[in-house]
């Protein structure tokens, strides 16, 4: 449908789950809306939406309404909301250190005296609460107004989620301690009024101390969302700001955005290459590990592709810029890592559709075990006590980092390795892969064969015909032959089985056997061998050793094809199937239940590594863009197959964990804070304790999902 469009847009002010399901909800329910998906740890919207019947303005205006606001996602490689984070993080700091300076002083007013003998804090007469019950509790007030107006989000956000019917963190947050609150200035009132008993019946410190402690979550986990996007900003600060032009034989510094497409750009020994191009002077030794995680350097010389972000090592080199801006494979790579970072996993619908419903839930227990411990103890200071810990101690934030951030750190620990995954999807899919199959030429083999035997005088004939194919086994033939060529007519590449034509009158045909046919009749074969990677035995025994079946699919004869596959250790082959006929192999296999992994090179392997459950590409960065696999894989190492599998097993247990920390805190948390323990002669669990046991949930997510760093693959 030539009208669908899709947009990103960072969504600015999620503080929760919840947020991000009511963001993707209220999309997606916009008429032409296809799908919509809100990541909360990357901040952005994925939308798909048919532009005849909505535009991106009504998007726009319908997330405003929501109480969030939106920013623009540049398609060029500069981080454009680095500094926006930067300042959002130092802006969280600053409040959380004024929150901080005036709760000190409040819990020190409000609970010093109540610490064991010998323990309890002195308080100047003027503020003792039994003596000068109004001048404690005024100084109270005063201490809690300014950390109320350092937290005013909170309460502005959150009430508006539930006058929208789509409470949140922030609501749990705002009713919590405006219930606090307001009981404490009616104990206010209560004391000006002589009832000097209310002065146990302040909760100031609580509401405090709450707003100071969620601040310093959302701090210590708006830094550690920082580290775990640091893959993405690490390979957006790789390209150069600056390249040095040759124009009319004079060297000129110029901006990155100034250079077009066909200047010659010159690097010197050391200089990092600012665009992608082609060399046309010089020769060099060029580090390509930051494209491909490959440490050795790769020769370079007149002709050669080099990429940008690649550092010259050797030689000075003249190239000509063929790709800028968002067309480099830098920028691909990039573009590819956010969108897939930005991408949700199957896994993470559980937490979606818990989220939705949690808030709502848990305003429900508050009320009812606020309700229940009333009627039971008569006691409003008691049932507000367990009211506002439920609140609290229930935010569902951790239950919305659990999966993204996890994803987030793996997809950007995959980048580093040369392991580009495409989506979350692909991510969580390829743990339960059990076959991987591999394509034969240019992957389980260097892709370069040689003329080993020629068996009768058929040399010739092959190589006239053979000149024009651009196939692996054409050029061999083609390199080995060094005298004169036959004239050709009639040329016709078959796909899948060789190349025919017109020489001298009779019609040559050549098989991939290599036989050569002279109208019709055999008259000699030629012996072309193409060895293994070093690489892929090694790596064939370590999948067998994960407990996954490996198997080869080639369009080679049988012969060929067994030879191969038992040099590397393969069991089982497919050969003489045609490019066409190779997705067809991958769904009988698929049709056995096995969940398969194809592995080529992206090219004649298209139609294959689409069918496949996971597609994976291996090559170079000109391989980026490839739409047919979900993953690919920058280095030419065919042991980043096993890597990859690895990666995916490591974040997916890594998801698991994080949830099974987010459900089974909430599990033991919201019955702790409702008072359960408290039935049976244990403690009960403050306000204070309940907003410190949140705070600590949601940075412990993070964190365990920053071990993926760490992680070895």
């Amino acid at each position: 449908m030539t009208n669908i469009r899709k947009a990103s847009l960072k969504i600015i002010g999620m503080t929760c789950a919840a947020c991000s399901a009511r963001v993707e909800r209220s999309v997606g329910k916009i008429d032409g809306v296809e799908s919509c998906s809100v990541n909360l740890a990357t901040e952005r919207m994925t939308v798909e939406f048919d532009s005849v019947k909505t535009d991106l303005d009504t998007i726009k205006k319908t997330i405003e309404k929501l109480g969030y606001n939106w920013a623009e996602i540049k398609s060029d490689i500069v981080d454009e909301d680095k500094l926006r984070k930067e300042k959002e993080i130092k802006t969280l700091w600053i409040k959380f250190l004024v929150s901080a300076v005036f709760s000190l002083p409040l819990l020190y007013v409000a609970m010093g005296h109540m610490l064991p003998f010998g323990w309890h804090l002195p308080l100047p007469e003027l503020l003792h609460p039994m003596h000068y019950p109004l001048n404690f509790a005024l100084i109270q007030v005063m201490l809690v107004i300014p950390i109320v107006i350092v937290g005013y989000r909170f309460y502005v956000v959150g009430f508006r989620a539930i006058w929208l019917r789509s409470p949140n963190m922030d609501s749990l947050i705002a009713i919590g301690t405006s219930v606090a609150m307001l009981y404490s200035l009616y104990a206010v009132y209560q004391i000006i009024q002589g009832n000097f008993v209310f002065v146990e019946h302040l909760y100031f410190e609580s509401a405090g101390v709450i707003i100071t402690l969620v601040l310093l979550g959302k701090s210590l986990e708006a830094v550690s969302k920082g580290r775990a996007r640091g893959a993405i900003k690490k390979l957006m600060g790789l390209a150069p700001k600056a390249a040095t032009t040759l124009v009319d034989g004079i060297e000129q510094e110029v901006p990155l955005e100034d250079v077009k497409i066909g200047d010659i750009i010159i690097v010197k020994p050391g200089g990092k290459i600012p665009v992608d191009g082609t060399v046309v002077s010089g020769s060099t030794s060029i580090d390509e590990s930051a494209l491909t995680g490959e440490s050795m350097p790769v020769d370079k010389k007149e002709g050669d592709s080099v990429f940008a972000a690649t550092i010259n090592t050797t030689g000075s080199i003249k190239f000509r810029a063929d790709k800028i801006g968002a067309d480099t494979a830098l920028a691909q790579i990039i573009k590819l890592v956010e969108t897939a970072q930005n991408s949700k996993a199957p896994i993470a619908k559980l937490a979606d559709v818990v989220s939705s419903y949690f808030v709502p839930v848990v305003l429900g227990i508050a009320l009812l075990s606020g309700l229940t411990w009333f009627i039971v103890m008569r006691d409003v200071a008691f049932a507000l006590t367990i009211l506002v810990s439920v609140l609290v101690i229930a935010c569902p934030c951790a239950l919305g980092l659990a999966t993204p951030t996890a994803l987030m750190v793996g997809m950007g620990k995959g980048a580093e390795n040369g392991i580009l995954i495409k989506s979350g999807e692909a991510l969580e899919a390829l743990h339960k892969t059990d076959t991987v199959v591999f394509d034969k030429t240019g992957t389980i083999t260097e892709g370069k064969p040689e003329v080993t035997a020629v068996e009768g005088d058929v040399l010739q004939l092959a190589a006239s015909l053979e000149r024009y194919s651009e196939h692996p086994i054409a050029r061999a033939i083609c390199n080995y032959y060094t005298g004169p060529y036959l004239e050709v007519s009639d040329f016709k590449a078959v796909v899948g089985q060789g190349v025919e034509g017109l020489i001298e009158g009779k019609k040559v045909e050549i098989r991939r056997g290599i036989t050569v046919l002279v109208d019709g009749k055999y008259v000699g074969r030629i012996v072309v061998s193409d060895k293994p990677k070093t690489s892929s035995y090694s790596v064939i025994k370590k999948l067998k050793s994960m407990g996954i079946e490996t198997v080869m699919i080639t369009g080679d004869n049988k012969e060929t094809a067994e030879a191969i596959a038992k040099q590397v250790g393969i069991d089982k082959f497919f050969a003489e199937v045609l490019p066409q006929d190779k997705a067809n192999e991958i769904k009988k296999l698929q049709q056995e239940g096995r969940k398969v992994a194809m592995v080529g090179d992206g090219i004649n392997d298209a139609p294959a590594l689409a069918q496949a459950d996971i597609g994976i590409a291996i090559g170079s960065g000109t391989d980026v863009a490839m739409e047919s696999a979900t993953i690919v894989l920058m280095k030419s190492d065919l042991m980043t197959v096993p890597m990859a599998i690895n990666l995916s097993r490591a974040t997916i247990r890594n998801i698991k964990q994080n949830l099974f920390w987010a459900f089974g805190y909430n599990t033991v948390g919201i019955p702790v804070a409702a008072g359960m323990l408290y039935m049976f002669g244990g403690p009960l669990l403050t306000p204070i304790f309940a907003a410190a046991a949140m705070s600590l949930s949601s940075v412990s997510v993070v964190l365990n999902a920053l071990r993926l760093k760490g992680a070895k693959i």
